[in-house]
């Protein structure tokens, strides 16, 4: 359920959709209207980079110009989704997100109730009922993630048929066309659901991602991101993704998503050097309290840097950032993910290596007991007390 859930949800999120077909590139949307994109673009790159107060400050000027259009309250909620996403176990932003999404749909459908020939009411319309699909989805709200999903798809068929895409609504195509074949192909128990969609086209989906990437305004940094995870999770493109990752994190260098996912590359790439000074980066961001910087970038970041000294076998700086990976997860309550419970088994072999068996002995317990039997840490743990 789940995976229906968040697949209906991720072919609509940010601006997207087979709803976003046009015409032609209509300088009556707001869309298109280069004047508003020079206006906010300052803002849109503020919000990127976690400078949520400016970006909101601007996204007021719009909303004062355009009070009855969607546009400024669709912007609103994604300035709150991206104070949400870094964090996701954090709820303390959820009711505003919602709430402006709720407003942009209200203002989408007086637009759309007057002529359901307005793609960009479509738009809108699809794009914030699916922004409210993934967060429900994130939440376990099944029936509202799934209310959410069956809304957004409505107003994606508005538009079907209509021959011509802009950059900017070219994403929701690239989403679709990716995802609607990656899914059965990584979970056949979909089959019997996805065989009611349209059929779609991987490597086109790609390729227009890049397209979107480099030519749209408001979908860039969204492509980006998909993108980025693409490449690195589904297509085993890890340079490739990589690439994308280190231009985000160079282009926003306060987003803590983008920042973290970047050290996890360049860890993964085997380019240590540079994965300890961007680590070293994020444990810094965390102790300045920066917007963003919480437990999920301080468990990433404390892991691969216990990792990275542990391989310069520097036991001392290795057992400090194991500790921090450990107090950063449960902080956040993440105690069965694996950086978590190998950071406990390697301070496990660190206490061995000092000799403090007892405490060795505690931490393979603990790994033990936080463990699935399925997971080889347990395994390994449960090897280690049979040694001691």
């Amino acid at each position: 359920m789940k995976r229906i859930i968040l697949f209906l949800a991720i072919v609509v999120v940010g601006f997207s959709g087979k709803a976003q077909y046009v015409m032609d590139q209509d300088s009556s949307m707001l869309l298109n209207n280069l004047y508003i994109q020079m206006e906010v673009t300052a803002s849109v790159n503020a919000m990127y980079n976690a400078e949520f107060d400016r970006a909101a400050k601007d996204f007021r000027w719009l909303k004062y110009r355009f009070p009855q259009h969607p546009l400024p309250y669709f912007l609103f909620g994604l300035n709150e989704w991206w104070k949400i996403l870094p964090e996701m176990q954090d709820e303390s932003r959820d009711e505003v997100f919602i709430a402006y999404m709720d407003t942009a749909i209200y203002y989408a459908e007086n637009i759309f109730d007057e002529n359901e020939e307005d793609a960009e009411a479509a738009f809108f319309l699809a794009a914030a009922h699916g922004f409210k699909g993934r967060l429900y989805s994130e939440r376990g709200e099944w029936t509202k993630a799934a209310f959410s999903g069956k809304s957004a798809l409505k107003y994606l068929d508005y538009s079907k048929g209509k021959k011509e895409l802009s950059p900017e609504l070219l994403f929701g195509d690239a989403l679709y066309n990716y995802y609607i074949e990656w899914i059965p192909e990584n979970y056949p128990i979909l089959k019997p659901v996805i065989s009611f969609f349209d059929d779609g086209d991987k490597e086109l989906g790609k390729n227009q991602l890049i397209k979107v990437s480099r030519n749209a305004f408001y979908t860039r940094t969204e492509a980006q991101y998909f993108l980025m995870r693409i490449l690195a999770l589904e297509e085993n493109d890890l340079m490739g993704g990589l690439q994308v990752a280190e231009y985000l994190h160079q282009t926003f260098p306060n987003n803590a998503y983008f920042h973290r996912f970047y050290a996890r590359l360049l860890y993964s790439a085997g380019r240590i050097g540079q994965a300890e000074e961007v680590c070293l980066s994020i444990v810094q961001k965390i102790d300045s309290m920066m917007p963003g910087y919480g437990g999920t970038s301080g468990r990433y970041a404390g892991f691969f840097l216990g990792q990275i000294y542990d391989r310069k076998r520097d036991i001392d700086n290795a057992q400090k950032y194991y500790e921090f990976a450990v107090k950063q997860s449960e902080s956040i309550e993440e105690e069965e993910a694996g950086y978590y419970l190998y950071s406990l088994y390697h301070l496990g072999i660190i206490a061995e290596k000092k000799e403090q068996f007892d405490l060795a002995k505690d931490y393979y317990k603990e790994t033990k007991k936080k463990a699935k039997r399925s997971q080889n840490v347990f395994s390994q743990a449960k090897q280690k007390l049979k040694e001691l």
